[in-house]
């Protein structure tokens, strides 16, 4: 495998699967067997997990919400989606660790690098939830940060599209996909790899991003093969 460990970055909008809201127990079984097969051939793999498909803190703000309170209730929503993977991990014989940005004890504990650098050499899938554990940062800020804390080879953005295009593929069908861009190119261009803290924390710490649809089976352990799929930012 051309990959070590990785962190894999999983939206939360994806486990809805067909549905309008919530967890499709089918998307979250299929997306446990991919990381299942990853394991079994000795990746160590972290995830992070949005929580878009339960509540966003923008939502919130958008309707009045303290924004704060609001960015709170969407790290629990993280929360929620990744106790959700770790039972499903188990269900699946995988050892699964749930650390979390946000205090929540009894459900997990805290998360610190070296904490999850050792769950991930014992061989453990390491989830970790509650974005941040700040208000103000996305959790494609928080998936940054976890990448260059466990020191992660690359971090892996699965998505519903297979990279990145000149413009959204599903509105233009001219729109042209990129293998590789710089992260100067992809910033100027404004092509919304990830949000700009989010972004920027990568390109400070030569943090490789790929970005490839995580719905087709196969796509995961082929990205971690080194297979010419999605698209790779990189310096």
């Amino acid at each position: 495998m051309k990959y070590r460990r990785v962190l894999l970055k999983l939206s939360g909008e994806a486990l809805m699967g067909e549905q309008h809201y919530g967890i499709d127990p089918q998307r979250l079984k299929t997306y446990a067997e991919e990381i299942r097969e990853a394991v079994k051939v000795g990746v160590q793999v972290a995830v992070v997990i949005g929580g878009g498909n339960i509540f966003r803190g923008l939502q919130g703000a958008s309707t009045g919400m303290d924004r704060v309170k609001g960015d709170y209730m969407g790290m629990l929503a993280t929360v929620i989606n990744s106790i959700a993977l770790q039972s499903t991990l188990e269900s699946l014989d995988v050892k699964a660790a749930l650390l979390s940005g946000v205090s929540i004890d009894r459900v997990a504990d805290s998360m610190s690098g070296p904490k999850a650098k050792q769950l991930l050499e014992s061989g453990h899938v390491v989830i970790i939830g509650g974005g941040t554990g700040n208000p103000f940062f996305t959790t494609d800020t928080a998936a940054a940060l976890r990448a260059v804390e466990i020191e992660a080879d690359i971090l892996l953005k699965g998505t519903r599209v297979d990279g990145i295009y000149t413009a959204d593929p599903e509105k233009d069908p001219n729109a042209v996909k990129y293998e590789v861009i710089s992260y100067d190119e992809a910033y100027s261009k404004q092509l919304k790899v990830m949000d700009l803290t989010a972004f920027a924390l990568c390109s400070e710490n030569n943090m490789p991003i790929l970005v490839f649809d995580m719905n087709k089976l196969g796509n995961l352990q082929a990205v971690l093969r080194g297979d010419t799929i999605g698209t790779i930012v990189k310096a």
